[in-house]
């Protein structure tokens, strides 16, 4: 069964070659194109997609904005969003991750990485390389005008699942947390669901936003 992606984007060029190069993946689909988040809306309403690869910086309705809605209707509960930008520290990128996108990438992304990127989204994990999660953490906390805070729900959570919350929220996979604390990769994927389901969070890259906004990762030591 094909994933099925929506492109949107202000540029009918940058558009077409994020068109051109989902299609030569195979097992990809590309359902359509829209010029902004409110056309994005309206298209996904008849007929939602499992990915939207999802500019910023548009009229009408930018991405952001476009971003809370999916992430809020329960009609969009399966669709999944990768925030394209300029760069890769763009001011805008945790504000997107915090709206409820899956990850980002940059709009000069390599045609494999691009359709890889797709494909991971779309199995449920986060695109969050450890090295971006690590500058994002540090960014974050830079803020001086931000307070920590986090769900009352991070309480329940078991001392192994605080552990791999923080590991989660570094940016790894899986297969990494299960290497990392000498357990399976099945038994680490069930953690993982655990703490999804204990924190009512829609995926991987909530837990990350989570574990920034409760200050769970600036005391964890983090891989290398």
């Amino acid at each position: 069964m094909s994933i099925r992606v929506l492109v949107v984007d202000d540029q009918t060029l940058v558009r077409s070659g994020f068109r051109a190069l989902l299609e030569r993946g195979d097992g990809i689909e590309v359902t359509g194109e829209a010029s902004n988040g409110a056309e994005a809306l309206e298209r996904m309403r008849d007929d939602p997609p499992d990915i939207v690869l999802m500019d910023i910086r548009m009229p009408v309705m930018d991405g952001l904005e476009a971003t809370r809605r999916i992430a809020a209707d329960p009609a969009l509960a399966g669709v999944r969003v990768i925030v394209l930008t300029t760069f890769g520290l763009d001011d805008y990128v945790f504000d997107a991750l915090h709206a409820g996108a899956s990850g980002f990438l940059l709009k000069d992304v390599e045609p494999d990485e691009l359709r890889g990127a797709v494909r991971v989204v779309a199995r449920g994990d986060a695109l969050l390389s450890p090295s971006i999660t690590r500058r994002l953490i540090a960014a974050f906390v830079a803020r001086p005008a931000h307070e920590r805070h986090g769900p009352a729900e991070l309480h329940e959570l078991t001392a192994r699942e605080h552990e791999v919350l923080i590991l989660v929220a570094t940016g790894l996979t899986n297969a990494e947390i299960a290497q990392r604390l000498v357990i399976s990769p099945a038994t680490a994927k069930s953690h993982v669901s655990r703490i999804l389901m204990k924190l009512s969070a829609r995926d991987r890259a909530q837990l990350v936003v989570l574990a920034y906004e409760s200050g769970l990762v600036k005391a964890a030591a983090r891989p290398e």
